[in-house]
C-alpha cells in the first residue's frame, strides 16, 4: 500500500458508518482539489440524475430520489447497468452507494472536505468483490482506477466551470 492508500486506510477507519470492504481483491483510493465552493461541488456530486449531463462516461441515470439511505438508483456506464443503493449521506461531507452489479459486489465512498481559501478535496475510495474480480484483479483494479480518474476529472471540471 503506498502513502497516498495509507493515509486515506487511516481516514476511513477513523470516520464512522459505511466504509469500502477492506477484504475485497480491490480497493482504490483516489482525490482531488477542486477550485469551487463546496456547495457547488456537492450539488453537483449528489444531482444523481444529472450525472449524465456533465459526466461523458455516464449514459443514462434513473433517479427520482430523495437522497437518502435506502434510496436506489439505476445508471448505465460504460456498458454496465447498474443499480445502486444509498447507504449513507452526511449533507456535505459524505456519500455512501453500492450494491451488485454483474456478479460484482462494489462499494464507493465519496468524501468532501472544504479549505481555507475555497478549495474543495474530493476523496474517493471504493471496493469490489465477486469472482469476476477475482478472475482479474490487476485487470478490474486499472480498470476502477481510470474509472474513477475520469469521474474526478469531470467533476473537477464541470464544478470549476460553475463555480
Amino acid at each position: 500500500m503506498n502513502a497516498e492508500n495509507a493515509q486515506h486506510a487511516e481516514s476511513a477507519e477513523n470516520t464512522p458508518g459505511h466504509s469500502v470492504d477492506e477484504d475485497a481483491p480491490v480497493v482504490v483510493r483516489l482525490s482531488t482539489t477542486v477550485d469551487a465552493p463546496l456547495a457547488t461541488v456537492w450539488a453537483l456530486h449528489t444531482d444523481i440524475g444529472s450525472w449524465a449531463d456533465w459526466n461523458t462516461d455516464i449514459e443514462s441515470v434513473d433517479f427520482g430520489g430523495p437522497l437518502a439511505p435506502g434510496s436506489s438508483f439505476r445508471w448505465l456506464t460504460h456498458g454496465l447497468d447498474i443499480t445502486s443503493t444509498i447507504r449513507e449521506v452526511v449533507p456535505g461531507e459524505r456519500i455512501v452507494w453500492g450494491g451488485p452489479a454483474h456478479g460484482i459486489e462494489g462499494v464507493h465512498v465519496w468524501t468532501f472536505e472544504e479549505a481555507d481559501g475555497g478549495t474543495v478535496t474530493v476523496r474517493t475510495e471504493e471496493s469490489w468483490a465477486g469472482a469476476p474480480i477475482e478472475e482479474r484483479p490487476e485487470e478490474m483494479r486499472e480498470a476502477l482506477r481510470q474509472s474513477l480518474e475520469s469521474w474526478l476529472s469531470h467533476l473537477r471540471s464541470e464544478a470549476e466551470r460553475r463555480g
